[in-house]
């Protein structure tokens, strides 16, 4: 399969440079990014939904990781955040529901990290089979537990440590 898929390059501040990538080149100069998403799924009773990639994807095939992706070219961090949330899980939301908490800068990637809170009964799942092997909702103990055995991708203490800090100040607004 040939890949097709653009990438905007971003400043700093994610500002669009007027130049795009192909996915897989190494093209990326100094002080230039590509947007990438990661779209926390939480439910009213406080579990994570999480998803095992396709053992078939190229990067962390068969892992346990967030549900994202990379924006890809004229599309926004909320846009590509909404688009992989559909793609993936079949989950729809809006700029009323999906709610960024984050930006963390990479060695080449602007990482917008996204909430959303969805009601785990109600909430049918469809997933994007090329993508996503399964998915199932855990309690943050049993994802900390993940965590720490290795068995959920490790994105690093520091991401880790800001993301769920950020969800817990998340999660006080959930009415």
């Amino acid at each position: 399969m040939i890949n097709c898929e653009r990438w905007d390059v971003v400043n700093e501040d994610g500002i669009p440079t007027g130049r795009t990538i192909l996915r897989g080149e190494n093209s990326l100069k100094s002080g230039e990014y590509h947007l990438v998403v990661h779209i926390w799924i939480l439910s009213l009773d406080g579990k994570f939904l999480i998803q095992r990639r396709s053992p078939d994807k190229k990067l962390m095939p068969g892992e346990w990781a967030a549900t994202g992706g990379a924006a890809i070219t004229g599309e926004d961090s909320y846009i590509a955040a909404h688009r992989e949330l559909f793609e993936e899980l079949g989950i729809d939301s809006s700029p009323d529901t999906l709610k960024k908490l984050v930006r963390i800068r990479r060695r080449n990637s602007l990482l917008d990290v996204w909430v959303i809170t969805v009601d785990s009964f109600a909430q049918a799942i469809t997933l994007q089979e090329s993508e996503v092997a399964e998915a199932c909702w855990v309690s943050k103990e049993t994802l900390d537990d993940m965590i720490s055995k290795g068995l959920f991708h490790n994105y690093g203490k520091e991401y880790f440590d800001t993301v769920f800090s950020k969800i817990n100040s998340y999660k006080g607004e959930i009415k």
